[in-house]
């Protein structure tokens, strides 16, 4: 790879984390919404919306869930929710950046999940789990290279 598409390669990796932030901070924000009000009440309206049957498994477990919420529960989630997403965002400018530890960040922080996403899809093979994983070996992949080639360029 020429140093012009590691750039690019390291720039779409960056976004793709930033967009990752973005996404867990929206859920954050949707779940402190729900602060004060009738979980169960709204998981029910929403499962009738999209035209689902209450009693089938799902909804129920849903709606269930719904029954287990607590305000110190949203606030718990909606703070993890923040934090996370500040460290994407961290990660993100830094490889935006091309700062040298923001890519060894990205390296460890993707391959900690391996494990766990190789045995949800152990458990059970799906779509969006061998998404999650394949797109997890691209990002660290992408990113390790990156890393040996200034390496490579620039050795102690």
């Amino acid at each position: 790879m020429t140093s012009l598409h590691l750039r690019k390669s390291i720039h779409t990796v960056a976004i793709f984390e930033a967009v990752k932030g973005a996404l867990v901070l929206a859920v954050g924000f949707g779940l402190l919404r729900l602060l004060h009000k009738d979980a169960h009440k709204i998981a029910y309206e929403f499962i009738l919306k999209v035209h689902l049957h209450p009693t089938q498994k799902y909804p129920t477990v849903f709606i269930d869930l719904a029954d287990n919420i607590t305000d110190q529960k949203l606030w718990f989630f909606g703070c993890l929710a923040l934090i996370y997403a500040a460290f994407r965002f961290v990660e993100g400018y830094g490889l935006w950046k091309e700062r040298v530890w923001a890519e060894w960040l990205a390296v460890v922080s993707g391959t900690i999940y391996f494990p766990f996403e190789i045995y949800e899809i152990y458990l059970k093979v799906s779509f969006v789990r061998i998404f999650a994983l394949v797109a997890n070996l691209i990002v660290v992949g992408i990113v390790a290279y990156v890393l040996i080639q200034k390496r490579k360029n620039n050795p102690l």
